[in-house]
């Protein structure tokens, strides 16, 4: 048996705030930093451990990845930083409020941008643009190795990992739509002859 491991970041300054991040690169809060210290006890308690790591480009993708490692007693793992990885872009919503956004645009349009497949924001992607970036690097790059059985942990973003699980778990768009992935919480896929087992959260 093998496993891979998807991470949600912890808590960002600007999920704190309750604005759009997209690619904006801030950091993660001090709860943040707690959330990724205790997803590496969880992963030290359940005896983990990795022959690769992926993380976006991200710090706040980045320094959840470090805080988790150094808490699970992890030392090197070979590590790819990689765009495709990134949070969904928002476009022109980047840096806004989503309560003022929603207040200045109406809540169904801000619905729609947040939570429909295939609607982008304004010079923005949708959770489909999303999806064609980050899957096709799942199969060229981590996939195989998960077939191959190694052990590997991807420390990424909502939407980014959402859509990494749409692929996994053969979601429809609209089953997509419903998935809320938590930050700071690892997700376990187990394979056995490249083929997903089992599934569940680390509590």
């Amino acid at each position: 048996m093998n496993y891979l491991v998807l991470l949600r970041h912890g808590q960002s300054q600007w999920n704190l705030e309750n604005r759009f991040t997209g690619w904006v690169d801030v950091d993660i809060t001090e709860l943040g930093e707690k959330e990724a210290t205790e997803a590496g006890e969880l992963l030290k308690a359940k005896n983990l451990k990795f022959d690769y790591l992926y993380t976006s480009v991200l710090k706040r993708a980045i320094r959840t990845a470090e805080l988790a490692a150094a808490s699970a007693g992890y030392g090197e793992i070979p590590v790819e930083r990689a765009q495709a990885l990134n949070e969904r872009h928002y476009g022109d919503l980047q840096g806004l409020n989503k309560a003022e956004t929603a207040q200045k645009f109406g809540d169904e349009q801000v619905h729609l941008w947040r939570r429909s497949y295939d609607i982008n924001p304004p010079n923005g992607e949708s959770l489909k643009d999303t999806a064609a970036r980050t899957i096709p690097y799942y199969v060229e790059k981590i996939e195989p190795l998960v077939k191959s059985g190694s052990n590997v942990w991807v420390v990424a973003h909502g939407n980014s990992l959402r859509s990494l699980v749409m692929h996994l778990d053969n979601l429809t768009r609209e089953e997509v739509l419903e998935l809320n992935i938590p930050t700071g919480v690892p997700l376990v896929y187990e394979f056995e002859d490249g083929k997903v087992v089992k599934k569940y959260y680390l509590k």
